[in-house]
């Protein structure tokens, strides 16, 4: 475990210098966006040595090194603000859409695959499966409009998009859940596909024991590694996801922030929100091998 957690530091480093990198690549000028075209020479000039942008990329980026290794992101070139407040502001919101969909994808996508699975080859199974491949193939840009359209317009239940009331959360978190509600369908499927086929399942049945008991707590406990690792996965799949989404129906998260400061070049700000989600990325999968060992302890003993 502590060589895992050492492997992270890596990633960060590597997130950290290829952002950096290609967020200064893209065509476009802060001070341009902040002062206009009809700004005079001087001004631009005053304001880039400001902002330290006159300094060359090497300059910059290690001054961005040294400061992030304390902890500081920095100044948001546009607004003036801690980089670290507007973090903590939009923070919540993100993490709240990602755990209702997250919630939602289990609560559907698990009891469809072990439905899917009992019933292999019956009508239950070939529902599932269309299901989660028409799912599967609609992307989170197209889907959230089209849930818009039936549930705010034509039966008017739902608030359209914003975060008024407790209700705005549930068309983004079914825009961002549904996608992996088919993958953990598919998932949890061929998973128990192949546990029901082992030997003691078998026993099992043989002792007498009624299916709940043999699906819920013998069959399923052994099928969920492989689904816990998609879920792993798939969190970084789902806050990339949540920049469309959170767009989409103006939620106030991390990924409206990302689109945001690219739209106004604040190369900070994109650089700090890149390498939160890269962080909750990697430390999710850490975690996801600490389960590991606790649902499956053969995996403590593998080097």
């Amino acid at each position: 475990m502590i060589k895992r957690f050492l492997g992270i530091i890596p990633v960060v480093f590597g997130v950290v210098s290829l952002t950096f990198l290609l967020i200064h690549a893209v065509p476009g000028d802060p001070v341009e966006v902040m002062l206009g075209e009809s700004a005079s020479n001087a001004d631009r000039m005053e304001l880039r040595a400001g902002l330290g942008l006159d300094k060359p990329i090497y300059a910059q980026f290690g001054i961005y090194l040294s400061k992030l290794v304390q902890g500081d992101f920095g100044i948001s070139i546009h607004s003036r603000k801690p980089i670290v407040d507007m973090l903590l502001e939009r923070l919540p919101a993100t993490f709240k859409l990602a755990a209702f969909a997250l919630l939602f994808a289990i609560f559907i996508g698990l009891p469809l695959g072990i439905i899917a699975a009992i019933n292999a080859k019956k009508w239950p199974d070939t529902i599932a499966n269309l299901l989660s491949l028409t799912i599967s193939a609609m992307p989170h840009f197209w889907m959230g409009p089209m849930l818009m359209m039936v549930f705010a317009l034509w039966l008017g239940i739902l608030p359209v998009s914003g975060m008024e009331n407790a209700t705005s959360i549930i068309l983004p978190a079914l825009t961002l859940g549904f996608g992996l509600a088919a993958i953990l369908t598919r998932m949890t499927r061929a998973s128990m596909l192949e546990v029901l086929h082992e030997d003691y399942i078998r026993t099992a049945y043989a002792k007498g024991l009624p299916q709940r008991t043999v699906i819920l707590r013998h069959a399923l406990r052994a099928a969920l590694l492989p689904v816990i690792t998609v879920l792993g996965l798939q969190l970084g799949s789902l806050l990339a996801g949540a920049v469309i989404t959170e767009t989409v129906f103006s939620w106030n998260g991390i990924g409206r922030l990302l689109v945001e400061s690219i739209e106004k070049r604040d190369y900070l700000v994109t650089q700090a929100c890149v390498l939160v989600v890269a962080l909750v990325y990697v430390i999710v999968n850490f975690v996801t091998d600490v389960i590991y060992t606790q649902i499956d302890p053969r995996v403590r003993f593998l080097k």
